[in-house]
């Protein structure tokens, strides 16, 4: 049975506002990477606090995304494509959660930073770093709605170099360690820092592999390219808390 023209409008209605909650929600994402990075930088306290508060909205708008999904499966019993772009917005809204989770985290420990000594360098190496995930979660989210697959690929590709530049910190963390004790506390703290904005990456990652499906109906086949070295072993490793307090 064909459905009405009234029916299919009131679908598209919906699925037009489903995409605008994800819209609304990367770019409130995009803010909350930006604000954690500058205010551990400028060691304001209250720029960590906005991003700590502005986690509730993105989480609410990941539950409003849910339920919205959940009911037009429901009702709607769309189309196998229709379906493809459904099951990737709830894939893409969790990742963008968990970005924002990480981002909360971040900030969490500006306080504690704030109350040490500054490592040299770190707050400005972590904020290049951060700036590098944003851009690529900007190009993920533009591949999403222009249906981009070559710009995903691309989001894809420049993970590794957020890898190399978390590589790079950690090896200078640890030299500020090994040079004076004094420093493990608030090295260790960055370390925690600066593994959040690796998984960032990932999950931006994560992201643009569900743009490419979304466009073929394919996830990508070919391994991630990967170059978090520390990720090798489980003792330099942290475990990165993502869901938060």
């Amino acid at each position: 049975m064909q459905e009405s023209p009234h029916i299919l409008s009131v679908y598209d209605r919906d699925l037009e506002a489903i995409q605008a909650r994800i819209m609304k929600m990367g770019g409130l994402v995009e803010s909350a990477i930006q604000k954690s990075a500058s205010s551990l930088e400028m060691r304001d306290e209250a720029l960590a606090e906005e991003v700590r508060q502005g986690d509730i909205v993105i989480d609410d708008l990941e539950e409003q995304i849910n339920e919205e999904t959940a009911r037009l499966i429901a009702l709607r019993a769309p189309t196998a494509v229709d379906l493809r772009m459904i099951l990737s917005v709830m894939k893409i809204a969790g990742n963008l959660e968990r970005i924002g989770d990480l981002s909360k985290n971040m900030a969490k420990r500006t306080g504690v930073l704030i109350q040490m000594q500054t490592i040299p360098g770190a707050p400005a190496a972590l904020r290049r770093m951060a700036r590098e995930v944003e851009l690529m979660l900007k190009d993920a989210l533009d591949a999403y709605i222009q249906r981009d697959e070559r710009l995903a690929q691309d989001v894809i590709q420049r993970d590794a170099d957020v890898d190399q530049m978390y590589n790079a910190t950690f090896r200078e963390f640890l030299t500020f360690m090994m040079e004076d004790p004094r420093n493990i506390t608030a090295c260790m703290h960055l370390h925690f820092i600066a593994k959040n904005i690796e998984r960032m990456g990932d999950h931006v990652t994560s992201i643009a592999e569900q743009v490419i499906f979304l466009v073929s109906g394919e996830t990508p086949r070919e391994q991630r390219p990967k170059a978090d070295k520390t990720s090798l072993d489980p003792k330099l490793s942290p475990d990165v808390d993502e869901a938060g307090d």
